[in-house]
């Protein structure tokens, strides 16, 4: 109904999803396509929240400085690290920390970037080195103290930063 009277999709909508995606600790396309639909919609109704648009788009932004999109892209990078370091592992870092990581990045961070220098020394030079690149890439784009706690919006913006960084490897 609110598609055909151009109307903000309904709270329920996000929250169900938002749900699903904190059940199964993984976004697949279709949830990161509701999630953009609805604040697409968001923007369109409210367009205060530029940093917001910017990352909404339909793939990887490089550009943007915008914090939780950032995060979203350093946690599947962290997550990556931690895969080439331990292949075959069971249980990785999404599995443990993706809510947390999205909802108290000051809390989680920290932790995430210790255990991947830890990752980063099992290694071999090559891969080492281009996953430290892009550690270092992503860490330089966060000009501001990590929050205690993310907003909904940003929360979502986190997943979907995850999504694109995931789909670019």
């Amino acid at each position: 109904l609110s598609v055909l009277n151009d109307t903000l999709y309904p709270a329920t909508l996000l929250d169900g999803v938002e749900l699903r995606i904190r059940a199964e600790h993984n976004v697949s396309r279709g949830q990161a396509a509701v999630v953009k639909a609805f604040y697409l919609k968001y923007l369109e109704l409210h367009p205060a929240n530029s940093m917001l648009k910017e990352v909404m788009t339909v793939e990887l932004n490089e550009q943007t400085t915008y914090l939780p999109y950032v995060l979203g892209r350093l946690f599947a990078v962290l997550e990556a690290v931690q895969k080439a370091a331990n292949p075959g592992i069971n249980t990785t870092i999404k599995d443990r920390y993706f809510n947390s990581a999205s909802a108290t990045p000051a809390t989680v961070f920290p932790l995430l970037i210790n255990l991947a220098q830890k990752h980063l020394a099992k290694l071999d030079g090559g891969l080492a080195t281009y996953y430290g690149k892009k550690i270092a890439d992503l860490v330089s784009r966060i000009d501001q103290a990590l929050p205690a706690r993310t907003t909904l919006p940003e929360q979502s913006a986190f997943q979907i930063g995850y999504y694109h960084e995931m789909q670019r490897r």
